[in-house]
């Protein structure tokens, strides 16, 4: 595409392509520089009167339209040829504004196994803290010395429903320790505990906060509605620079946008190697396809993506009142609910409904796997790469029926349903996003790959396993569950680990934590993106700072990994920039 125009004044320091999670954390961060001018571009609306992201309960509204990427999978082989919908914000704030609210940040040692020195496990959770403020309640044990207390970010622990309560109790007898804020300490790899989350009094925070609000400053440009078509590149003193941005307007509006210092790619797994791929900066075979001339051959783009499948599994309650479905489904609750949190921020509306946590170390229960016994193991680590303090999978509970929009059977009849779900770490297979046309306004074709390889499988059908017996063994939950929901699935009959593999391939879904797509790595390295400073291979003033850029994903989730990558980012552009001047 041609640009349009080019007006002078279009011209600032910092070009943020992205208002998501990171984008908005790096802009707000630049601009306290007050001599630095900084121009955030983001593709979908601001977020300021959209309900359904401060309410935290109305997550789901935000999928399925033009606050969602609907981004759909191809069909994965693994799991039976199905597609998965990828629902990611599309918006001022992005996926914080849509994402399940929680602040797992995984291990120290997750970071360290990215063995780069600009990222360690200290660093990133010295990073991830820098982000937040903390709030207590007076029922929970923080370990303050692990929260931050100036972050634009407000955080609080959940109230748990009594449904939750009881899972907790049977996760201990189960096996798993209850250690409170062991989500935030990053130093368990086995047991249970509660998770802070994105909320506070009532109300969604998210990355938009760092540049709105009381964040907002005069040297902050926010243009909403502005998709990133591609990357403006000039040979500057023989050095191919980025100098600039190509956008394209709701209405169809072409601009150029230039930066006087650097472009900053901050769109996400799926876009950022997107927006490399229109600008050149690809793999060569790939970017021919679409008419594109390569710039720079660069043959991680796109590749190397991961994300934390996960599986729902749903359980009846002989119990009224254990969990919250009587405030959503029965009668006409739901208009209740809404008011009250309308007039007092409260209500099941006011929070995620997740409940309590657990980390697993699963070498135990895999010993009899031959399979397991047999796979190739690098020294201290087990066959899935981690070693004895990182966890193979997480499992939590949902305190009323509900999930990815392919679950429909609510309990509407006076039903009481809940899940328990078991999500994969460390995963061996891996996916690629790879462009459908050089087309900004059309989605590029996204492949996860999900569980292709028979370990990822292994542990996965070893997960639920082990969540449904926390519920149907577990001394507080074994006599309040009725069976599976609906009643024509028996999956809490399943007592083998094949049982589970059917299951799996028919229910494994996303966990929304696509990463890895633009990785970092060392400089030998020939599928590194970019360096360990995010600047993109072969091009001067161009980096990209997102979860795209982590080499492997963190065995937690990945909200805080997009805000403390935001934090360090905006540290380094500092300081290189004050090392020039």
């Amino acid at each position: 595409m041609t640009p349009a125009r080019i007006e002078p004044e279009e011209t600032y320091d910092y070009i943020v392509c992205g208002g998501g999670t990171s984008g908005c954390v790096i802009a707000g961060r630049l601009a306290e520089e007050l001599n630095a001018t900084i121009l955030v571009l983001e593709a979908g609306p601001d977020n300021a009167n959209l309900e359904n992201v401060h309410m935290a309960g109305g997550w789901s509204k935000n999928f399925d339209c033009e606050t969602d990427w609907n981004i759909v999978t191809e069909p994965m082989v693994a799991v039976d040829g199905r597609q998965v919908k990828c629902s990611r914000g599309r918006f001022l704030g992005g996926s914080s504004g849509v994402n399940g609210t929680l602040c797992i940040r995984g291990t120290k040692q997750d970071y360290d196994d990215w063995e780069l020195d600009d990222w360690t496990g200290e660093k990133m959770f010295r990073y991830m803290n820098k982000a937040e403020t903390f709030h207590g309640k007076d029922w929970f044990k923080a370990e303050n010395a692990a929260h931050g207390t100036s972050g634009p970010l407000h955080t609080e622990p959940h109230d748990l429903a009594p449904i939750s309560e009881l899972v907790r109790e049977s996760m201990i007898d189960q096996g798993l320790p209850y250690r409170p804020d062991m989500f935030a300490t990053g130093e368990t790899p086995h047991g249970c505990g509660d998770v802070t989350r994105t909320v506070h009094q009532g109300i969604r925070s998210t990355a938009a906060d760092f540049i709105t609000k009381e964040s907002h400053r005069a040297n902050i440009t926010i243009k909403t509605d502005v998709t990133v078509d591609r990357v403006i590149l000039s040979q500057e003193s023989g050095q191919l620079t980025a100098t600039g941005v190509v956008t394209v307007s709701r209405d169809g509006t072409q601009d150029e946008y230039r930066a006087r210092k650097e472009v900053i790619v901050s769109a996400g797994a799926y876009c950022s190697p997107a927006i490399l791929q229109r600008s050149g900066l690809g793999p060569k075979d790939e970017l021919s396809k679409h008419g594109i001339e390569c710039q720079v051959d660069l043959p991680g783009v796109g590749k190397n993506l991961m994300d934390h499948v996960l599986c729902f599994m749903f359980y009846e309650v002989l119990e009224p009142g254990l969990t919250n479905d009587y405030l959503a489904y029965h009668n006409n609750a739901i208009a209740s609910t809404y008011q009250l949190y309308q007039e007092k921020k409260t209500g099941i509306l006011s929070t995620f409904p997740f409940g309590i946590f657990g980390y697993a170390r699963l070498d135990g229960r895999l010993k009899d796997s031959s399979l397991w016994r047999n796979a190739p193991r690098q020294p201290g680590r087990d066959p899935m790469g981690l070693t004895s303090s990182q966890p193979n999978i997480e499992l939590w509970n949902t305190e009323l029926y509900g999930g990815p929009k392919q679950y429909t059977d609510f309990p509407v009849d006076g039903n009481h349903v809940f899940a328990i779900c078991a999500l994969l770490f460390n995963q061996h297979s891996r996916g690629s996003v790879t462009l459908k046309s050089k087309d900004p306004m059309e989605n590029p074709i996204v492949d996860h790959n999900y569980l292709n390889h028979p370990l990822d499988m292994l542990v996965m059908t070893e997960a639920c396993r082990f969540a449904n017996e926390i519920v149907m063994n577990g001394k507080a939950t074994k006599d309040i569950v009725k069976g599976s929901w609906p009643s024509k699935l028996t999956h809490h009959t399943y007592t083998k680990r094949e049982d589970w593999e059917p299951y799996v391939k028919a229910h494994a879904t996303t966990c929304y934590h696509a990463s890895g797509t633009c990785a970092m790595g060392k400089t030998d390295d020939p599928n590194a993106v970019l360096d360990s400073r995010l600047r993109v291979k072969g091009v001067k003033g161009l980096r990209v700072a997102d979860v795209s850029s982590v080499p492997k994903v963190n065995n937690g989730h990945t909200q805080m990994v997009a805000y403390g990558i935001g934090e360090g980012a905006a540290d380094i552009i500092k300081a290189d920039a004050n090392m020039k001047a």
